[in-house]
């Protein structure tokens, strides 16, 4: 008999490998779609969503222009104020602007030699340290695997080599997969 158990299970597994990251991005991305599109109910599905994005475009186009920025800054300043939403809302704030923004902070991908036979990979943060008292040391951002997580360590300048050539998104990619998925320079 030509179909064993084996290659059944194999055929399986097979496409279990494709549906299932298939059918999670499908599920994350319209499960995202619902959330946003029910954010302001509108009967007609998709329309919410355009109002979302809409809206956050034209308060995105007001805190640009140059006579309602004093009025965002004004805000801002008094969310800050405030003790407990001051460390939410200046750590989400941090977090968002190191991906968007003017002062992306992942955009340097470095190799750090963490022993003589084992380095890691990471992102420098801050390259100014002076702050601490130590110019010699820069903030490195190592984030884990399959994880919305990770851990600053300040290193010595002189064991950290920046990865010229190679997309930030692509190292983000090969860290978070562990390692699985195809590093491009």
């Amino acid at each position: 008999m030509a179909f064993t158990y084996k290659r059944i299970l194999s055929y399986f597994l097979r496409g279990l490998l494709f549906l299932t990251p298939l059918a999670v991005t499908i599920y994350v991305i319209y499960a995202i779609f619902v959330f946003l599109d029910n954010l302001i109910p509108v009967p007609i599905p998709g329309i919410g969503i355009l109002m979302v994005l809409g809206l956050i475009t034209f308060i995105g186009y007001l805190a640009s222009l140059f006579f309602t920025r004093r009025f965002f800054d004004w805000f801002e300043r008094g969310l800050v104020r405030i003790p407990l939403v001051n460390l939410l809302y200046t750590s989400i704030k941090d977090l968002m602007g190191a991906f968007v923004g003017e002062k992306k902070k992942f955009s340097s991908p470095v190799i750090v030699q963490v022993s003589d036979t084992l380095s890691r990979l990471g992102f420098i943060t801050q390259d100014d340290m002076s702050v601490i008292g130590n110019e010699e040391l820069v903030a490195v951002y190592f984030p884990h695997s399959y994880n919305v997580s990770g851990n600053v360590f300040l290193v010595p300048k002189d064991k950290v080599k920046r990865l010229e050539g190679v997309k930030s998104a692509d190292v983000m990619k090969f860290m978070v997969s562990g390692g699985v998925s195809s590093l491009e320079g």
